[in-house]
């Protein structure tokens, strides 16, 4: 029972089954693998491809070198070659594998030789191995060969091997990603029998591969690296395997490899070394680049390596991570502690013996402080003078001339007021002036200015103070004392001050770009069109980077130029397909990376928490962005970003909103319609249908009810198919009124006259003032308005008259209708007029479409007036609807 409980327990791996399904959705990578050259890995690959397409299985060939060997070109035979693309290379035409045409094919398999190589500077992709990653990407299985020594890691333990630097190298990572590896494995003995018989190479280029690579020690060490590579590479396929089985077994030792490197040449070897170390412990390695925080002392050259290092690194399969701290022993103990890391790889220069007595280096602190940590050194190579670094590197001619030059100005200044003082006082202390010097010069030149300066001023002091005078001759042995003393203390205030100079340079450009990104951040912040944040972050990138930016982003299926600076920037063909590979892969691409890199700028996505929202092209000019200005575009790209996400956010919840006020429309039209249509037909029906079965047998009387009948709800039928077309027309805005002379006293009378036709009973009182100036409008839309506003006040106004004034306002005439019923609430004075609102009776039925007087909004406001209404009007109850049109002078003389 308990073995049952604890099998019930077990769960397979999550990371393990995502990493499983993410296969699923991508091709097969198969790699041949095999020591040398000659060992069949393409024989062998061609033998099981012609066993899969007898099978029936779509195999083809992208490309495949046969080096002549004519056992492996008969197996081409009865296989599908694609064809290859014609390339021009210096002088010469070269013939490559056409990546377009494979995927245009998409076959269930491909097979494309040489993984190592690298393709010509138009393709796509600067590696052969990215190629396929792509053709993966696609769903396409991919074969491939690789030899050994193409691997990234054991690039420098090969040239130490066999002596023979290999230029073509692939990243680790591409081979642990390969969902299989077969091993081609050949005895080191017959390969080099097979190498002498003409079958791996022509006999004039076999002999001397025998005689330089192909040695039977550099073989076998080859040999042993293959088969090395292999285990550990179905190691970590068992383990994979185990995790998604939740099967107990092997499991991984646990171990993580925390490495140091900094931009000494060293550490390059400390990468690949931490690579091999990490491989055989089936572990994680994470590479740290420690800067100080107090100091700005790399130079573009030494970030370029950092760089470098930390692309091999990721190359290599490791994370990489940058910390900033002035106790680089506690930061790296602390990192340690936090990323769980057992070991720290670490490399050593050689020291001196004076050097190793006086100082500590930093992997002797490590070693002093790690416990429970182990601590790996690596030492360079003793032939190799150029791992040395140096202790003192002199500054440049301009650098030392600049700092002569505010040196000696300060100390002959100081020289000349000393005299001066000396004319008048004799101070037994003006030794205190130079220092003065020396701290000046150190805050002006740095560094080797104060060093410059308080020799100067120790020379100084002797010649023109120190008895005898105008000699270097020093008489009394305390002076020697008091001058030694003098030099020093000058040398640690000129040190001090120049730290104190640095730091303060430092504080300025970090509080400088800060200011920027937070000025930036506050523009971005307030702006709420996508459009502003677009120009915003292109007008910043441009004034921070001092270079040419262009920022796309997806319309219509496509990409397309939303900003640039300056505003005539043009992107070519090339540039176009980087960033749309930067957009659909969402990976930077074009100058400087692995994609398109000869495109002019260097393409990167704007990743927003809900997906890609754009792509910035940054052009190049010449040299990479230092860190400051690497950190800046990054923050700058993150913020905006995140400000069109939201911009596109907003625009989503407003198209949101406008369909659901579209939905509420529809909703409303279709009650009203299957309301104030079915009512008024179901009467006019019922009233046909009684006339057709007992017209002859009725009453005159019942007759002329039932035709009264028909012509009222026609005629109520009427009224809403036009209150539609007019709305329609109102929305379309095609509704164009005249601008004729209207008098309001007519137009009253008249629509007053037409409300009691179909309000009979009702009591209606008109009140005209006399001396009403015309207005400008259309006689018939005004009598429209009014007779739907008197229908509107005979619906709600209860059994109490109903008044309509008509008044001078000013230079403005009112006219006004107003009924004595319940009223209105005040929050829904401004509803009223708003389509499809209705007021219901006390009998909580809502008559007509709520229409009538979002039209007469609409007519008015079309006629230059405005429209409101009050409530209560009269003795706290009823409702007043007034109507405001601009009134004229001429109405004498129009009369």
């Amino acid at each position: 029972m308990a073995d049952d409980d604890r099998r019930d327990e077990r769960r397979p791996d999550p990371d393990a089954l995502l990493a499983l399904a993410e296969k699923d959705r991508r091709g097969k990578f198969t790699v041949f693998l095999g020591a040398a050259p000659g060992v069949g890995k393409t024989y062998a690959m061609l033998s099981r491809a012609r066993r899969l397409k007898a099978d029936g299985i779509d195999v083809v060939i992208g490309l495949v070198e046969t080096h002549g060997r004519g056992e492996t070109a008969a197996l081409l035979d009865d296989l599908e070659i694609l064809p290859r693309r014609r390339v021009a290379h210096r002088g010469r035409m070269l013939e490559e594998f056409d990546l377009d045409a494979a995927l245009q094919r998409r076959p269930r398999i491909v097979i494309v030789d040489e993984l190592a190589h690298s393709n010509p500077e138009d393709s796509r992709h600067p590696k052969r191995h990215q190629d396929i990653e792509e053709l993966i990407a696609a769903g396409i299985d991919v074969w491939t060969a690789l030899n050994i020594q193409h691997l990234e890691s054991l690039a420098d333990l090969v040239a130490q091997i066999t002596g023979v630097t290999v230029r073509e190298r692939v990243p680790d990572i591409v081979l642990k990603r390969a969902d299989e590896v077969l091993l081609v494995d050949l005895a080191p003995s017959e390969l080099i029998e097979r190498l002498k018989e003409g079958k791996v190479y022509l006999p004039e280029s076999a002999n001397r591969a025998v005689d330089r690579f192909f040695r039977l020690g550099n073989l076998t060490a080859l040999r042993e690296l293959a088969l090395r590579r292999t285990a550990d590479r179905v190691d970590d396929q068992m383990v994979d395997y185990l995790k998604q089985n939740a099967i107990d077994g092997p499991w991984a030792t646990g171990e993580r490899l925390l490495v140091c490197v900094g931009s000494d040449p060293l550490s390059e070897k400390v990468v690949r070394v931490a690579s091999r170390l990490a491989s055989g412990l089936n572990a994680p390695w994470l590479v740290v680049s420690i800067e100080r925080a107090d100091r700005e002392v790399e130079t573009p050259e030494r970030l370029q390596r950092i760089e470098t290092l930390f692309r091999l690194a990721e190359q290599l399969g490791a994370e990489t991570r940058r910390v900033i701290g002035n106790d680089f022993v506690e930061e790296i103990l602390k990192l340690a502690r936090r990323e769980h890391a057992t070991q720290i790889v670490i490399g050593t220069r050689k020291r001196s013996r004076w050097q190793r007595h006086v100082t500590r280096s930093l992997p002797d602190a490590l070693s002093r402080r790690a416990s429970g940590l182990g601590v790996h050194i690596v030492t360079p190579d003793t032939s190799t003078e150029e791992m040395r670094r140096p202790a003192f590197r002199m500054p440049r001619a301009t650098a030392l001339r600049q700092s002569a030059l505010s040196a000696f100005g300060f100390v002959a200044i100081t020289a000349m007021i000393g005299k001066g003082i000396d004319v008048f006082v004799e101070l037994p202390n003006i030794s205190l002036l130079f220092l003065l010097a020396v701290l000046g010069a150190s805050v002006v030149g740095g560094y080797m200015a104060a060093f410059l300066a308080a020799a100067m001023s120790a020379l100084a002091y002797n010649f023109f103070f120190i008895d005898p005078i105008h000699t270097f001759t020093i008489a009394a042995p305390h002076e020697v004392f008091a001058l030694l003393i003098f030099f020093a203390v000058a040398l640690i205030a000129g040190g001090f001050a120049s730290r104190i100079r640095e730091q303060a340079e430092i504080a300025r450009v970090r509080a400088t770009a800060l200011q920027s990104l937070y000025d930036f951040s506050r523009k971005l912040a307030s702006t709420a069109r996508g459009e502003d944040a677009i120009w915003l972050a292109v007008s910043q990138l441009q004034a921070s980077l001092k270079r040419k930016v262009v920022l796309l982003v997806p319309r219509k299926g496509d990409l397309s130029v939303a900003a640039a600076w300056p505003p005539d920037t043009e992107l070519d063909v090339t540039d176009l397909t980087a960033a749309r590979w930067t957009h659909d892969k969402r990976e930077p691409a074009g100058h400087g990376t692995g994609t398109l890199p000869n495109s002019r700028f260097e393409f990167r996505p704007l990743l927003g928490p809900h997906g890609i929202v754009g792509v910035c092209g940054i052009q190049h000019a010449g040299e990479r962005l230092d860190q400051n200005a690497e950190r800046s575009l990054t923050a700058i790209l993150d913020q905006t970003a995140i400000a069109l996400d939201r911009a596109r956010l907003a625009d989503e919840t407003v198209e949101q909103a406008a369909r659901l006020e579209g939905e509420r429309y529809r909703e409303a039209l279709l009650a009203s319609i299957s309301h104030d249509l079915r009512t008024p037909l179901a009467t006019i029906t019922g009233a046909v249908t009684g006339l057709r079965q007992l017209g002859e047998r009725m009453t005159p009387e019942n007759r002329d009810d039932l035709l009264q009948s028909i012509e009222e709800e026609s005629s109520r039928m009427s009224r809403f198919v036009a209150n539609l077309l007019d709305m329609t027309r109102i929305e379309a805005g095609t509704l164009q009124p005249k601008q004729d002379w209207v008098d309001v006293a007519d137009v009253v009378q008249s629509a007053v006259e037409r409300t009691r036709k179909h309000a009979a009973g009702r009591i209606i009182e008109t009140g005209v003032a006399a001396d009403l100036p015309l207005i400008r409008g259309d006689s018939v839309l005004i009598g429209q308005v009014l007779f739907n506003l008197l229908d509107n006040a005979v619906k709600y106004g209860g059994e109490e008259p109903v008044n309509v004034y008509a008044r001078r306002d000013g230079k403005d005439v009112l006219i006004s209708v107003t009924d004595l019923g319940k009223g209105i609430p005040p929050e829904d004075l401004d509803r009223i007029f708003e389509k499809f609102y209705r007021r219901g009776k006390p009998d909580g039925r809502a008559p007509g479409t709520g229409l009538g007087l979002s039209i007469a909004r609409g007519f008015v406001e079309a006629m230059g007036g405005r429209i409101h209404a009050e409530s209560p009007a009269l003795k706290k109850r009823g409702t007043r609807i007034v109507m405001r049109f601009p009134g004229s002078e001429e109405r004498d003389q129009i009369k």
